[in-house]
């Protein structure tokens, strides 16, 4: 990642809001290989769990305090970043989904080589005035991306056919598989109290993310009614909380397990038969590359990412459409030798396509490019195609667009 044997180690801040789920699984992996290859590593996040699981890394950690989603504390919070960027000095900024990409381009503002990864289109999670707006920003934002980073190039392909312009690179998600590894069913059911008395020939389909509507479990929920009637004796566990708990357990059938947010999903994959994500959208999910990792089948709905994440020959489903869903279940849950070919199957798949280590090397890449091609050698509130900015501050964004969008709500 040096320039030159005789460069001090690079200097580099990531951003993050949201601190859980994939978005902080991919910072703490990017961060364990950055400081693997002597960088200087920040981050600048919120309180949470994500804060001491870097601390634990050797990284360093700045408090900033931020919503998830925009509102009228963006103000503060894009001075507070400023303060951070002061102190720490980075060589390059790298911000991570919406809001964070939101606050870190209006503290920045084009002056640090910075790297944009969505995570996800914000546009796609909400709707109406509020989807327009998030829009408006995203294409006029990316001048002050040096690079927007999609998971996907299916991701890419929304971005652009959305109308955002933006020096693009898709870099796949990818997972730990040495972490994540397969083991024998029996066992991990028997690590799992939550799973005490469930025998290892009971059927057991396993969600794993966020309680919340971009992760679709209403939409599992409506076609486990029917799985339940063609496969009896067939459980289901949800693992991840979020805004939607409280009402996901007012619509599951008996028989449906909350098993609350888990520190360590991989016990969770290895006792699944199958695991199942029927996503509204995303990039690039996590979760389905984990439980492959582990050697078992997924079910996934055909959102951005899903046909790159699965092996060739395996096809996702329609997205809300629990009919579809339920049918793709019953079949894998009857058939025991299909559902250990795609086990195999999924295993190789990641090995070969998304092991963590190609994706923080294609990450490193990118750094290079930016950190070797001069482009920090910027004057101030120049921007990333070169063109100093309108005369726009936090408070006064072009055509009022931003003070507007901080009122909006993203999930």
């Amino acid at each position: 990642m040096h320039l030159s044997p005789m460069d001090p180690p690079s200097r580099i801040l990531h951003i993050t809001q949201p601190v859980d789920g994939g978005v902080a699984r991919v910072v703490t992996d990017l961060m364990r290989a950055q400081l693997a290859e002597g960088l200087h590593v920040t981050v600048a996040c919120p309180g949470g769990g994500l804060a001491p699981a870097l601390r634990s890394l050797g990284g360093n950690v700045r408090h900033w305090h931020a919503t998830r989603s925009p509102g009228p504390t963006l103000l503060q919070e894009v001075r507070h970043l400023r303060r951070v960027l002061a102190d720490v000095r980075p060589d390059l900024v790298h911000a991570h989904s919406a809001k964070a990409g939101l606050a870190a381009r209006l503290a920045v503002r084009g002056r640090i080589p910075t790297v944009f990864q969505p995570h996800a289109w914000s546009f796609e999670a909400v709707g109406g005035v509020t989807a327009s707006l998030a829009l408006k920003w995203e294409q006029w934002g990316a001048r002050w991306a040096d690079r927007v980073v999609c998971v996907s190039e299916a991701e890419r392909v929304t971005g652009e056919r959305a109308g955002v312009r933006a020096r693009w690179r898709v870099i796949a998600n990818g997972v730990d598989t040495r972490r994540f590894s397969p083991a024998a069913l029996g066992a991990a059911r028997a690590g799992i109290p939550l799973l005490a008395g469930l025998g290892a020939d009971a059927p057991l389909v396993v969600c794993v993310g966020r309680l919340c509507r971009q992760k679709g479990q209403d939409i599992l929920l409506e076609a486990w009614r029917a799985v339940v009637r063609q496969v009896p004796g067939a459980r289901l566990v949800l693992v991840g909380d979020g805004p939607d708990n409280q009402a996901l357990r007012g619509l599951a059938p008996d028989g449906v397990l909350f098993a609350g947010a888990a520190a360590d999903a991989v016990p969770w994959y290895q006792a699944a038969d199958l695991v199942v994500l029927p996503s509204r959208w995303e990039g690039m999910a996590l979760a389905p590359l984990e439980a492959m990792a582990c050697g078992r089948p997924v079910v996934i709905t055909d959102v951005d990412g899903a046909r790159e994440s699965l092996p060739s020959g395996q096809e996702p489903v329609p997205p809300e459409d629990p009919a579809a869903l339920a049918r793709t279940i019953t079949g894998l849950l009857r058939d025991p030798s299909r559902r250990e070919s795609l086990g195999h199957q999924g295993r190789r798949h990641v090995l070969t396509t998304h092991d963590v280590r190609h994706t923080a090397g294609a990450v490193a890449d990118v750094y290079r490019e930016l950190l070797a091609d001069g482009s920090d050698a910027r004057g101030e509130g120049a921007s990333r195609d070169g063109r100093a900015p309108d005369s726009a501050s936090v408070g006064h964004a072009p055509c009022g667009e931003a003070t507007e969008y901080r009122k909006t709500i993203l999930t």
